[in-house]
Formats: C-alpha cells, structure tokens, sequence
C-alpha cells in the first residue's frame, strides 16, 4: 500500500514539474512572438473606381502623376508604364510627346557598339531613377524602393472574418490604394517607450513591420496643383493612390463594363432556359 502510495505521489509530481515547464516555455514563446503587421488596419477610403460600376476620375489621376512625377520618381520607378498610355488620363498626343520628352532613356547599341543616351518619346517607359537595385538600396538607407507599377494590386492587406465575407457582395477591390493612402497619411512619433533605429521612421500601418526606411514623403504645399485642388498631404495621398491603382490596373473600366454584359447576358440566358423548360414540359404529366 505505501509503496503505491509512493508512486502515485512520484507520477503526481513529475506531472506537475511538467506542467510547470510546459507553462514556462508557452510564456516565453508568447514573448517572443512578433507582434501582427500592420499595427492598425487601413483606413476605408471612397474611391471614384469602387463597386460595379466605379470609373477613374481623369482629374484625379493626372494630379497624381504629378504626385508621382515631383516627388516619388525620385526613388521609385514605374517601369511597366508607357508614356503613350497617358492618353487615357485625358492627355492629347502631343501633350504626351512633350511629357516623354522632359526624360531621358539609354538606347543603342549605336553604330559603334556603343550604347547613348536620347530623349524619351512616347513609346518609351518611365526610367527607373537608379541604374540597378544596389544604386537604389545605397541611396536609401539599405533599402531599395519598390517599383510602382503593380504596388496597388501588390499591397492589399488581407482582411479577416467577417468583412472578407461583405467583400464578395460589396466587390471591395480598393485595398491596395487604402494601404498606400493610410501609409503616406500615417506617419507619427512612436509611443512612449518604443525605440526606433537610426534612420527608420515609425509608421502603425507599414505591413512589414512599425517603422520603415522611407522619410515622410508628403508635406502641405510641396506640389502646386492647377485647378485649384487642396495642396495638402491628405489630398496628394489620395490622388497618388488612385494614380498607382490606374498604373496597376489600367482597364479596369473596361473590366468592369465587360463583367456587367456578362452577368446580364446569364441572367437572360438563365430565363430563357427556365421558360423553355416549362414549354417543353407543359403537356407533360407528372
């Protein structure tokens, strides 16, 4: 009988010691876990191009290449966008041509084998402002900018239950220029207690981490607008916002306009189908 008892008391003990020590290292792996990024969600914005039947607003999407063209273009390229396709902001042809024309491109191999520099004409691409990624990583603190392009379609952050579920009845597309909006808008001094490295800059709604290598990019007045817009930091990023999603998806009108034919085509093929069915078994018994 004691030398149950005994045991009972060892196996009692030793599953104790291991709860003792499963416990201690779920505290640990707790405090060691990274915190979820981004610290705050993107904040919500309406957007001309939202829902069904959204369009791009041309006045919109040419100041935001002016955005783009005064401040982001001096870390950020836009390779994958033509000169030409500025048509579709509302520009002329030969408006485009004199845009193209204020860059310059390397070309060649000449007759010499030797490659030369040219103004840009439409055809050409906006050139990156750094001749390779090492340039761009060197001149920014060890991180090179992303490309432009594609960064609205790129940078949608995944939103949980149960506005995931809304999303497919709302057609909710937009959270690429959310995120960028809420990024340029979102800079602030940390909290207390939070330290920041040398050359970082806090920002609650960066996706990969609290702070970031990238300075504040916009401040009130820096680019002067001509239909007499607000010069704010809140309207510059929202226009660059909706320029970058044009950049990344620029027939997304047509898209839309295209989905609509479709959805009316079923539903009229759909009717038709259930009005022959019931021809076809009227005289039927059943």
């Amino acid at each position: 009988m004691k030398r149950i008892l005994s045991r009972s008391l060892l196996s009692l003990a030793f599953l104790a010691g291991l709860g003792a020590v499963s416990l201690a290292l779920a505290q640990d792996h707790g405090a060691a876990e990274e915190p979820s990024y981004p610290l705050k969600k993107p904040r919500e914005q309406h957007w001309s191009f939202a829902g069904p039947f959204g369009t791009y607003d041309k006045g919109q999407l040419q100041r935001g290449l002016k955005v783009y063209k005064e401040v982001c273009s001096a870390c950020h390229s836009l390779n994958l966008v033509a000169f030409r396709s500025l048509t579709e902001l509302g520009y002329s042809e030969a408006q485009v041509k004199a845009f193209a024309a204020q860059y310059e491109v390397k070309d060649g191999p000449n007759g010499d084998g030797e490659m030369y520099t040219r103004k840009a004409i439409p055809s050409d691409y906006f050139p990156p402002p750094f001749p390779n990624k090492e340039a761009a990583a060197a001149a920014n603190n060890g991180a090179a900018p992303p490309d432009m392009s594609l960064l609205a379609k790129a940078r949608g952050i995944e939103r949980g239950f149960p506005q995931f579920i809304e999303d497919i009845f709302t057609q909710y597309q937009e959270g690429g220029p959310d995120y960028i909006y809420s990024l340029l808008t979102g800079y602030q001094d940390p909290p207390a207690g939070v330290k920041i490295p040398p050359g970082a800059h806090y920002n609650p709604y960066f996706a990969n981490a609290a702070v970031l290598a990238m300075p504040k990019p916009l401040s009130d007045g820096q680019v002067t607008y001509d239909d007499g817009s607000p010069e704010t930091v809140d309207q510059y990023a929202r226009d660059v916002s909706a320029f970058l999603m044009w950049a990344a998806e620029p027939h997304l009108e047509e898209r839309k306009r295209t989905g609509f034919m479709v959805m009316v085509f079923l539903l009229i093929f759909s009717t038709l189908l259930y009005l022959t069915k019931k021809a076809v078994y009227a005289g039927k018994e059943h």
